[in-house]
């Protein structure tokens, strides 16, 4: 059906989140870091790539800029996901190159359509 990448560095919103995708379908690796995240991007290439903003070390957005900004990895589709939702957040996170921009607490049927929609399921 699909593999995302879920980088969340909250053990519960990971949880939470990486539940949502499996009951939907969607197989999950998980990175607590964007450090880790590059790691599992290289070895696994998922189908879509959920991404929490507020990281320890690299932040969401600067990995969605780095991640877009190469070719091998710039059709992957991005979402970020993020406690900062307001209308400035998102603006700026889709400068970065995200595909979509949800805020946190996460809809998760709203994540469901998002992802399937990306992937084209």
């Amino acid at each position: 059906m699909g593999t995302a990448l879920l980088v969340e560095d909250s053990v519960t919103d990971m949880q939470v989140l990486s539940s949502c995708l499996r009951q939907g379908g969607i197989d999950v690796l998980v990175a607590q870091t964007g450090e880790e995240a590059l790691v599992k991007i290289t070895a696994y290439q998922p189908d879509i790539i959920v991404l929490d903003v507020v990281l320890p070390g690299l932040s969401g957005f600067e990995l969605c800029r780095e991640l877009k900004a190469q070719t091998n990895t710039s059709k992957i589709p991005i979402v970020l996901c993020s406690t900062k939702g307001s209308d400035m957040d998102k603006f700026w996170g889709m400068k970065q190159g995200a595909d979509a921009y949800l805020a946190k607490p996460i809809d998760q049927a709203e994540l469901m359509r998002t992802v399937k929609q990306l992937i084209k399921i």
